[in-house]
């Protein structure tokens, strides 16, 4: 990715978690965009969003209980990466 691209990217998630007042939240920009690819590759490309979501979602939970979001993520991303390599059709 190159250096512009980024600064773009990081500067849209700074404006939008303002706008969600989520904090200062630490965004794994790269990580995001490599679990949007794994997903559009191994199903659909509308398969991105739907599990960049629910992703989000599982780290939401985990944080509410006390879990670290960036481990949370990790596990989250990990498990779809296991998903997509067990899945035959994929």
């Amino acid at each position: 990715m190159t250096d512009d691209l980024h600064a773009v990217l990081a500067d849209w998630t700074d404006r939008v978690s303002a706008e969600l007042e989520l904090g200062d939240v630490a965004v794994d920009i790269d990580a995001v965009l490599g679990l949007a690819g794994t997903a559009a590759h191994a199903v659909l490309r509308p398969a991105a969003p739907l599990t960049t979501y629910l992703v989000g979602i599982a780290v939401g939970k985990a944080l509410a209980s006390g879990a670290d979001p960036v481990a949370a993520a990790e596990a989250a991303t990990a498990a779809v990466d296991r998903l997509v390599a067990s899945d035959s059709t994929a």
